[in-house]
């Protein structure tokens, strides 16, 4: 009688796994959370493009040529904070720090247009004057002003092109630097479309296994929740650490999850760090006051004194 369900149950059974196949499930699983890098990684948004299941994962000619161009912002062993992972059509942008220097809004020119001085009124005229004149003593002064005038020309040109050089040097240190502080990225890109398989979190794990420690990441991965096979087993609010317990923040923590843990901050502050925006909230507990930074809205480091 109830056989009509079967077909029904089996669809539903079959679609779960799909469920945590969407970039929202990659975003909740990894964005706020810290990560080891393995290897150098480019100061770009152009980062370091992984092609998964080919002979050759990673070009590395094509690697060293971006370290080469754009600097190291992150050495091999450093830690680094998941800002964003986006999934596009065919690869899974996996952003590190902010995900690398040079995306939309940011200065990467260091070039300074210049043009020559231009002739004065002056200069025009005895130019035309001399041609006509006959008189050479009055020929002789004229071509005399006219060098002197083209002199300034070329030494107002000259002071520019120095004036344009030092601006050039100093947009490009300040390129640089801000590609220090930029993060970078992995690319883990697909010859063809994104298979849907691509879309887990164990999927990019794997695929960024030579080039990331996951750490805690890849056991919780592997830890199935009870009653629940359609949601990642992440505690993502307030996990059961004795930090937490204690009425402690722990690193990855939501600004807004900060605030319901510990109360409204006592003093709040904002500063840019390169293109990220910087929050310092301060709180009173019982354990003592806490200073807490959050980068874009994200926890990555805290300190806590006695008052």
């Amino acid at each position: 009688m109830l056989n009509w369900l079967a077909p029904a149950v089996a669809l539903l059974v079959g679609a779960l796994p799909l469920a945590a196949q969407s970039e929202p499930a990659l975003r909740e699983y990894f964005e706020g959370k810290t990560v080891t890098v393995r290897q150098a990684m480019p100061g770009t948004e152009e980062g370091v493009d992984i092609y998964p299941g080919t002979a050759k994962p990673l070009d590395y000619p094509r690697y060293a040529g971006r370290l080469k161009k754009y600097g190291t912002v992150l050495r091999s062993g450093e830690s680094a904070l998941v800002t964003k992972v986006k999934v596009k059509a065919k690869h899974i942008e996996f952003q590190l720090d902010g995900g690398g220097y040079g995306t939309m809004g940011d200065e990467t020119s260091t070039n300074i247009n210049t043009s020559e001085t231009l002739k004065t009124r002056r200069e025009k005229n005895l130019e035309a004057e001399v041609n006509r004149e006959t008189d050479p003593i009055k020929k002789r002064a004229m071509r005399e002003e006219l060098d002197d005038l083209k002199g300034e020309r070329e030494r107002e040109d000259a002071r520019n092109r120095s004036a344009v050089a030092e601006a050039e040097e100093h947009r490009k240190q300040n390129v640089r630097q801000r590609r220090l502080e930029g993060g970078s990225r992995f690319n883990i890109r697909y010859q063809d479309q994104l298979p849907s398989s691509a879309l887990t979190p164990d999927a990019v794990m794997s695929a960024l296994a030579p080039y990331v420690d996951f750490g805690d990441l890849r056991q919780q991965a592997a830890t199935p929740t009870q009653g629940d096979t359609t949601r990642s087993t992440v505690p993502w609010h307030f996990p059961n650490t004795p930090q937490t317990l204690l009425g402690q923040p722990h690193k990855g923590m939501l600004l807004q999850e900060a605030d319901a843990l510990l109360g409204t901050p006592m003093k709040t502050s904002e500063r840019k760090e390169g293109t990220l925006k910087v929050q310092t909230r301060e709180y009173t507990t019982p354990n003592g006051r806490i200073t807490a930074e959050f980068v874009e809205g994200v926890l990555i480091r805290y300190t806590i004194t006695s008052d």
